[in-house]
């Protein structure tokens, strides 16, 4: 079987393209992130995540992005709560983290080429989702570009590296019902910007609100658990 590192979250998305993976036969390195967020709950989901489809191994990897602030997830600058879902994407939300996709993407290319593996898959998404620069096709392409011309094995001709983008073209409700067909148990999983600390979900940040949005689009029962409903 073939590597993958997956960068996962723990979840909704993230959840998904590693059980894509899964099914289409690669062997799962999990690759998470303590960077500095302001709660930490979703690694707990990611680790059940990892443990539940098998991963051969699981990294949280430390890195601290609240020395450059800038977000909402990062910084002293409260989270949105209770916009429209339809009004979203309407320019760069303050819960986008500066070049998060672009480090988190280093992390997973160098060990990658360590595990000599060619495939890295992340659940950007370019149709609901918040916004984000670097969740675009054309931050992939061009990351992949780069990735081939900036390794040991690339250069060598060892490794062809593929970034795997399995719902960039994918609304919330198809991903959902992707995930689900798979088998995906989406109450393991927590997408909110503003969790409480036992890891219960805010009802009303932005990605609270396209997950709803997807459940119900979907047609399929949200297993989430709100601490509050949305306003």
């Amino acid at each position: 079987m073939s590597k993958a590192v997956i960068l996962l979250s723990g979840g909704l998305d993230s959840t998904t393209i590693a059980s894509i993976a899964k099914e289409q036969g690669y062997d799962i390195y999990a690759l998470s992130f303590e960077y500095g967020q302001r709660n930490v709950a979703e690694l707990n989901s990611a680790k059940r995540v990892a443990s539940s489809l098998g991963a051969l191994e699981h990294v949280i990897a430390k890195i601290d992005l609240r020395v450059f602030g800038g977000s909402a997830l990062t910084a002293d600058i409260d989270v949105p709560k209770a916009a429209s879902a339809d009004e979203i994407s309407a320019g760069i939300p303050v819960t986008y983290v500066p070049a998060r996709n672009t480090v988190f993407l280093s992390f997973a290319l160098a060990w990658a080429e360590v595990l000599e593996a060619s495939d890295i898959f992340i659940g950007v998404n370019a149709l609901d989702y918040s916004g984000y620069p670097d969740c675009r096709p054309e931050f992939i392409h061009a990351y992949e570009t780069m990735a081939n011309l900036a390794t040991k094995a690339g250069v060598e001709g060892t490794q062809k590296l593929k970034i795997h983008t399995p719902l960039i073209d994918m609304t919330k409700a198809q991903i959902i019902e992707k995930g689900s067909s798979l088998g995906v148990d989406y109450s393991t999983t927590l997408s909110c910007y503003d969790p409480s600390s036992d890891g219960g979900a805010c009802g009303s940040c932005d990605s609270c609100l396209l997950r709803k949005k997807g459940f119900n689009e979907a047609g399929i029962d949200d297993p989430t658990n709100y601490f509050q409903a949305s306003l």
